[in-house]
C-alpha cells in the first residue's frame, strides 16, 4: 500500500469491548454533517464539517472505525468575520420568507472545511463567502485551536483544501462561489499565507457541471483532485489525476447516482492502517440535511473504484480499522455542566448576558431579548437534527415569563414551526406557530410544562404538550418540514423572545432525545 501523504501520530485508542459488528449500513451519520472532510492520525479517524451561521462552529467528529462517531470540539468558538454575525439588525426577514437576509448572516459563516495533520499540528481550512479563506491549528484536535488566521482575503471563494508534497512545498486548492474553477496556489510552508495569484487547475462547464469541492491528495506518483460535479442534490463524485500537480487533469466519474441516493458526492478520502480506502461524502436528505455515507475504494489501474462499481452501497462489510467503538453523537442534556454540550450550537453568536448556566445550576436560563420574530431573535439554541426520526422533548418553567413573551421548542429552519409558551395580559398559553401565524391553546395554571417536537422519517413535525408531565396532548399542525433552510437542515431549538420588549427569562430543566417516532 502507497500511503497518501499525510503524515500519521500514533494516538492511545479507547476501544470498548463491545463484539464488533460485522456490517455496517449507510447514512453513517444520519444527520446534517453537511460537507465533510476526513483524515486518519494514528488509529483514530477526524471529520469536519461545514456549520454556516451557527456558533459555535465547525465541528470536529472523532472515530475508531469510520462508522460510530462522536463529537470532540467546534474548532471556531465565535464568529467574528464580520458584525452581522451577532445579528444587529436592522431586518428585512421575519418567519414567513427566507430573504432578503438584511442584518443577518443567514447563509454564509463557515463553509466546506478540510483538515489535514502536518508536522504535528493539525490544520482546518474554511471559508467565509463574503471575508475569504482562514486557517486554524490544534496540537489536539479536541482543542483548543487557534485563533482563525485570514489566508486569503477576497470574497466570493470557497472549499479551499491544503496540500504539502514530498518536497516540503505548500499549495491550497480551492473553488469560487457559485462552483469553479479550481484554482492551485502555492503557499507558505506554514501553510499562513498564497504566494501567487493561483493558476486555473479545472474548468469545463461541459464536463465539469458546478465544480466545487475539491480534495488534493498524491498516491504513487499521480497527484489526485476529488471533486463532486452537478451540484449540491444531484450529481457523481468525479477524481482527476495528472503526474504534475498544475496538470493537465483527465478526469473520471467514480461514484454515480442512483434513484435512492441522488447525490453521492463531496467528502473526504482515507485509508485505514491495513490500506483499505475508504470515502465518506454527503447525500442531500430534504429536512435532514446533508447526511454522511460510507463507501469502500479500491483502486484500479491507479483509479479509484468506489462503492460497489462506482454505485453507492447501502451496506457493506464494516471497515478494518483494528478496532471498533460504540461512540454516538451527544443529544439529551440536563444542564449540569458547567458548559455547555458540544451538541449545541446558537443561530448566530448569542448575547452572553441573556444566558446563563449559573443563576440556576442545574438549569439553563434563557433571558428573552427583544424580536417580532423567532427567524430575528438572538440566544436560540439549536442542536443538529438525526434521522430518521428524533423525538426531543423539553422541560419548562415559564414563572419568570413576562407579557410579550414567548418560550419553547422548534423545529428551526425557514418559516419555523414551534410548540410554546405565550404570556400576554397576565396569562400564559400553550402556542403552535408556523411560519409566523400563531394558535393559542389552552391557558396555563401551573409553573412548569413539557413539550414535545418529533420530526418524522417522512419528513414532518408534530408537536404535544403535556401539563402534569405524564400524558402528552397533540397540538398544531402535522406539515412537511423546511427542506433547505439557508444551507442547512432543519433543526431542534430551544428559545424566548419577548414581542414587547427586553423583558422576562424561561428555566429549561433538561432537554430528552430518542431517536424513535412515537
Amino acid at each position: 500500500m502507497v500511503a497518501l501523504i499525510i503524515a500519521l501520530l500514533t494516538l492511545p485508542v479507547c476501544a470498548t469491548a463491545a463484539p464488533k459488528p460485522e456490517t455496517y449500513s449507510n447514512p453513517i451519520l444520519y444527520a446534517d454533517y453537511s460537507d465533510p472532510d476526513v483524515i486518519r492520525v494514528g488509529k483514530s479517524y477526524y471529520l469536519v464539517a461545514s456549520s454556516f451561521h451557527f456558533s459555535p462552529g465547525l465541528p470536529v467528529l472523532k472515530s475508531e472505525d469510520l462508522v460510530h462517531w462522536k463529537i470532540i470540539a467546534n474548532a471556531v468558538p465565535k464568529l467574528t468575520f464580520a458584525p452581522e454575525y451577532d445579528m444587529p439588525g436592522p431586518f428585512e426577514l421575519d418567519d414567513t420568507k427566507s430573504k432578503p437576509v438584511t442584518g443577518t448572516k443567514y447563509a454564509s459563516g463557515i463553509w466546506a472545511p478540510s483538515i489535514r495533520f502536518h508536522n504535528g499540528l493539525f490544520y482546518i481550512y474554511f471559508p467565509t463567502p463574503d471575508e475569504g479563506i482562514f486557517m486554524i491549528t490544534a496540537k489536539d484536535p479536541a482543542g483548543p485551536w487557534s485563533k482563525p488566521v485570514q489566508v486569503i482575503a477576497q470574497a466570493g471563494l470557497e472549499d479551499p483544501c491544503p496540500f504539502w508534497d514530498d518536497d516540503g512545498n505548500a499549495y491550497l486548492i480551492h473553488g469560487k462561489k457559485g462552483a469553479g474553477p479550481l484554482i492551485l496556489h502555492r503557499m507558505s510552508r506554514d501553510g499562513t499565507q498564497v504566494l501567487d495569484d493561483g493558476v486555473v487547475v479545472a474548468e469545463d462547464k461541459d464536463r465539469l457541471p458546478v465544480l466545487e469541492g475539491p480534495k488534493l491528495y498524491k498516491r504513487n506518483g499521480w497527484y489526485y483532485i476529488f471533486a463532486p460535479i452537478g451540484g449540491v442534490g444531484t450529481g457523481p463524485q468525479a477524481v482527476g489525476r495528472a503526474k504534475n500537480i498544475y496538470g493537465p487533469y483527465e478526469w473520471r466519474d467514480v461514484l454515480l447516482p442512483t434513484a435512492d441516493i441522488k447525490g453521492p458526492h463531496q467528502g473526504g478520502y482515507v485509508e485505514t492502517p491495513s490500506g483499505q480506502g475508504w470515502f465518506v461524502h454527503f447525500n442531500s436528505e430534504g429536512a435532514f440535511g446533508r447526511i454522511d455515507h460510507l463507501q469502500p475504494v479500491k483502486w484500479v489501474d491507479d483509479w479509484p473504484v468506489m462503492g460497489d462499481d462506482g454505485k453507492p452501497v447501502s451496506r457493506h462489510a464494516m471497515p478494518d480499522t483494528g478496532t471498533h467503538s460504540d461512540y454516538r453523537l451527544q443529544d439529551s442534556d440536563e444542564f449540569g455542566a458547567a458548559q455547555l454540550g458540544l451538541q449545541w450550537a446558537w443561530n448566530h453568536n448569542p448575547d452572553t448576558a441573556k444566558w446563563s448556566l449559573t443563576e440556576r445550576p442545574g438549569w439553563l436560563r434563557l433571558k428573552a431579548g427583544e424580536a417580532q420574530s423567532l427567524t430575528t431573535a438572538h440566544n436560540t439554541l439549536t442542536q443538529i437534527l438525526q434521522g430518521p426520526a428524533m423525538q426531543t422533548i423539553v422541560r419548562l418553567d415559564i414563572s419568570h415569563m413576562t407579557d410579550g413573551q414567548r418560550a419553547g421548542v422548534s423545529l428551526f429552519g425557514v418559516k419555523p414551526v414551534w410548540i410554546g409558551v405565550v404570556r400576554e395580559k397576565g396569562v400564559s398559553r400553550i402556542v403552535y406557530a408556523s411560519a409566523g401565524v400563531e394558535t393559542p391553546g389552552p391557558e396555563i395554571t401551573g409553573q412548569t410544562v413539557q413539550l414535545r417536537a418529533e420530526a418524522l422519517p417522512d419528513q414532518t413535525g408534530r408537536f404535544a404538550y403535556s401539563l402534569d408531565g405524564k400524558t402528552f396532548i397533540p397540538f398544531g399542525e402535522s406539515l412537511p418540514l423546511s427542506q433547505f433552510s439557508w444551507w442547512k437542515g432543519s433543526r431542534p431549538a430551544l428559545f424566548t423572545f419577548n414581542k414587547n420588549g427586553a423583558n422576562g427569562a424561561v428555566d429549561i430543566d433538561w432537554v430528552h432525545v430518542t431517536h424513535e417516532a412515537k
